[in-house]
């Protein structure tokens, strides 16, 4: 079985994506709740904090990022699958 590649690499860049949006809205309400996980993220990906600019910025690049290594894995899936 093959994996359709761009489905694959996109599905992953939305997941990654509206994972980070949310962690920093929840970052920026509930400060105690999942700050240093934003902060560590933050250290990575440039602009990404808790605030609502912040949460933005950081999904557009979860979804690049994860959507490129999403591309990846699925394009190494398929070659190496039987």
């Amino acid at each position: 079985m093959k994996l359709d590649v761009r489905a694959f690499g996109l599905s992953v860049g939305i997941i990654w994506g509206a994972s980070l949006i949310i962690f920093g809205f929840l970052a920026m309400l509930a400060p105690n709740y999942c700050s240093d996980f934003v902060r560590a993220i933050g250290s990575k990906y440039i602009g990404y904090s808790a605030s609502f600019p912040g949460s933005i910025i950081g999904g557009i690049w979860g979804f690049i990022d994860a959507g490129i290594g999403g591309l990846i894995l699925a394009w190494l899936y398929n070659k190496l699958a039987r």
